[in-house]
């Protein structure tokens, strides 16, 4: 038996929209601001370090562009082209993101090597990028706990990227102050080093994304401290005996589940679907992460005949129905108004029938299942039957 339960929370994803909308948008002024003052002033002064800043800024507002789109478009609710939602948008904006960075540190580093194996393209720059360095590094650390502090509010994977997006700016902000200063002092090449030392750091969050965009794509798992944790929290809802087959994967902010719960082999039908509706629901409460979980409900561990020979498959109730028919017709009792409840445990059947006590006599019951299993001997699959007498 297999449910699947989802969120569909559409005020929370609002809510969710517009805090990082504002952040982000925020975010853009804050890295407009900087990179045109960085890259004016870089060329007045003289700072290749701090022009390379400037296009490291912009940058960081091309990426701020990425995740209002993203937002979006990836946090609007589930629909019936995309039943799990639309958070790989985020994962897509994420990994052109990570793309661009490289690209732009590839850019700076070619350009700052080159000038520092030309012999008179090193110019010691003016006093006033010390000044550029410092209030861009206040600005860019403001900007970076800020949006991160929103994106774990709102378990944003893309928005915290660009939090760290800002602080990558933060950090090479103070490589320029230092390179400046230095330059300032003697040594001209600081400034070509502190501008592939930007391309390096660049370069580094950008690998880092592609690679976490690529896991999410592939279905990675989640670590395996987590999956122990879920495996736990469904464990400790009543009359789950088990739990095999979890499978998660990531979409953006959330997480989404497989799982299988074992639960007492006798149970009704409504019964396993309902222990399974609240393993989902403490699931969603305990991981706010997860957002979608498809429980599948066993009678016993299926975890290595889930997937049978065909050969070994036991019959299906139509069948089982005919074959038993075949054996018992002719029997005065099992002829009389009954009803049969079938148990597939253990590659075998067990077979209970249901009886009205003004239908069978309960001193019939011993003898009635010693014959009917007696002539259903024959039937390999067949375990146990078993007569129940009732009002």
């Amino acid at each position: 038996m297999t449910s699947q339960t989802q969120e569909n929370t559409p005020d929370k994803h609002n809510l969710e929209a517009q805090a990082a909308r504002k952040v982000t948008l925020i975010g853009a002024l804050v890295n407009a601001l900087n990179g045109i003052l960085k890259i004016l002033v870089g060329f007045w002064a003289n700072s290749h370090a701090l022009v390379a800043d400037g296009i490291h800024s912009f940058s960081d507002l091309f990426s701020d562009i990425l995740v209002l789109g993203a937002s979006h478009f990836g946090r609007q609710k589930a629909d019936s082209d995309h039943p799990y939602g639309h958070d790989r948008y985020e994962t897509l904006a994420t990994l052109i993101l990570g793309a661009i960075l490289i690209a732009v540190a590839g850019a700076l580093i070619w350009d700052s090597i080159s000038r520092l194996l030309t012999p008179g393209a090193i110019v010691i720059p003016g006093a006033i990028a010390l000044v550029v360095a410092v209030a861009s590094v206040l600005s860019k650390e403001w900007i970076y706990h800020y949006t991160l502090r929103i994106a774990r509010k709102i378990n944003s994977k893309l928005l915290e990227a660009n939090a760290w997006h800002h602080r990558t700016d933060s950090l090479s902000s103070i490589v320029v102050f230092v390179a400046v200063g230095g330059a300032l002092l003697g040594f001209p090449w600081l400034d070509q080093v502190a501008a592939i030392l930007v391309g390096l750091m660049v370069a580094r969050i950008g690998v880092k994304l592609i690679w976490d965009s690529l896991k999410e794509l592939v279905d990675t798992a989640l670590p395996e401290e987590e999956t122990h944790k879920i495996r736990t929290a469904a464990q400790s809802i009543p009359g789950v005996r088990d739990v095999h087959h979890l499978r998660t994967r990531t979409m953006g902010s959330r997480s989404l589940l497989d799982i299988h719960l074992q639960v007492a082999p006798h149970v009704s039908v409504s019964e396993g679907h309902e222990i399974g509706v609240w393993v989902a629901r403490h699931l969603r409460d305990e991981f706010e992460h997860i957002s979608d979980v498809t429980f599948h409900i066993d009678p016993e561990d299926d975890a290595e005949t889930d997937n049978p020979d065909p050969d070994t498959m036991l019959p299906l109730r139509p069948d089982v129905q005919t074959l038993l028919n075949q054996r018992w017709e002719g029997d005065p009792w099992y002829e009389k108004p009954h009803q049969s409840t079938l148990h597939y445990l253990e590659l075998h059947i067990d077979v209970d029938l249901f009886y009205r006590v003004d239908q069978l006599p309960i001193e019939e019951v011993e003898q009635l299942e010693v014959r009917l299993k007696e002539r259903a001997a024959d039937l390999p699959w067949l375990r146990a039957v078993r007569v129940w007498v009732g009002v």
